[in-house]
């Protein structure tokens, strides 16, 4: 047992890749008698414009804020055993608060699940790119005691600075994430998608799949997407859906057939499965580009399918429309995969047996 100051940039339940990654993990570690706080730096009010074009003026005020919070953190590490990182301490180039909770008596745990060394920045801010350093990640990763990696793409990147690594997969709480109504087959089947604004471009690899799905089965389907509200396709009469915690199992569990299409790049090499996963977990049959782990995710035909041109995901896909009893079944063994691998129970010890046996060492 011991102390954990969690580092993120948002405030909690926010954002995806910090709820997956620690924030549903936080109450069984303090069932278990640790302290875990989160310090964060981008508030509710930062939200409306951090991320938007424009506000210049604003988003300069929220780095200077920012600033101002992360140095009363680093003041506060001392209280703590362990100072866990998620991605980075500030949103700038710089590695200089890492390096100041470093000299506190803390462990210096480093949590990623995406290539960020790539440096993927939101639309929104792309004019602020020159501001990132490309290895300020490998920088983290030295300086830190353990690193977490979402997957064995990103492990063997972390390992060329640090042999303390090991692989956390990011996980789904299948208490939460589970149907709330035995699977009726529908009149009309719901193809769906789930991400975020950065994401969605990997969304529009499927564009040609869909209308060739349309075409062929008229309005027996349409088609959701999950994630930017703001996004919009007339022709498949596709409105975007605003993502929150609070409605985000309700959505999903609409889909009849969930899609997650990738490009095969080293950005996509380095993502977790978390759009896949998230389907699975809710018994919805899943398909996937084979990029990445998503390889390792899906046994093809047995607990979901794997496809790569477009005449194989159009195939697979039309034998899920025109099968209840095909989309039950994977949907079933997906959810096991989920639940013996890559679920919340099957991950929350080795996050504890790792912080003893830092603190212990």
């Amino acid at each position: 047992m011991g102390k954990i100051l969690f580092i993120a940039a948002h405030r909690p339940d926010r954002s995806p890749s910090q709820r997956y990654r620690f924030e549903q993990y936080m109450p069984y570690f303090r069932e278990r008698g640790w302290v875990c706080d989160l310090s964060y730096v981008i508030s509710e009010a930062d939200d409306q414009f951090f991320y938007q074009s424009g506000n210049m003026l604003k988003k300069l005020s929220v780095v200077l804020k920012s600033l101002k919070e992360r140095w009363k953190h680093v003041k506060s590490a001392i209280d703590y055993d362990i100072v866990f990182i998620h991605r980075e301490a500030f949103m700038l180039g710089s590695t200089f608060f890492e390096k100041q909770f470093k000299k506190s008596k803390a462990k210096i745990v480093f949590d990623f699940d995406d290539a960020i060394w790539f440096m993927d920045v939101s639309e929104g801010n792309k004019n602020f790119k020159f501001l990132k350093d490309p290895n300020k990640v490998e920088s983290i990763i030295a300086l830190s005691d353990m690193v977490f990696a979402g997957n064995n793409y990103l492990k063997r990147f972390a390992k060329k600075s640090n042999f303390n690594v090991v692989v956390i997969p990011t996980t789904i709480d299948t208490d939460l994430h589970q149907r709330r109504h035995k699977y009726v087959a529908p009149e009309r089947i719901c193809i769906g998608w789930s991400g975020s604004k950065t994401t969605i471009k990997h969304f529009e690899y499927a564009i040609s799949i869909l209308k060739i799905i349309k075409k062929k089965y008229g309005d027996k389907v349409y088609f959701k997407v999950m994630g930017d509200p703001h996004y919009s396709n007339n022709e498949l009469e596709i409105k975007g859906i605003q993502w929150t915690s609070a409605t985000e199992v309700d959505v999903l569990a609409s889909f009849d057939i969930g899609i997650m299409p990738l490009p095969d790049d080293e950005w996509a090499q380095g993502k977790c499965g978390l759009k896949g996963l998230s389907y699975m977990a809710l018994e919805i049959p899943t398909i996937m580009s084979p990029v990445g782990v998503n390889s390792d995710i899906i046994q093809d035909g047995v607990n979901g399918y794997l496809a790569v041109a477009e005449e194989e995901w159009v195939n697979k896909i039309s034998q899920l429309v025109e099968s209840a009893e095909l989309r039950m079944k994977l949907g079933k063994n997906a959810r096991e995969t989920v639940i013996e691998k890559y679920s919340v129970e099957s991950q929350k010890d080795r996050y504890l047996n790792y912080f003893e046996q830092l603190i212990n060492y």
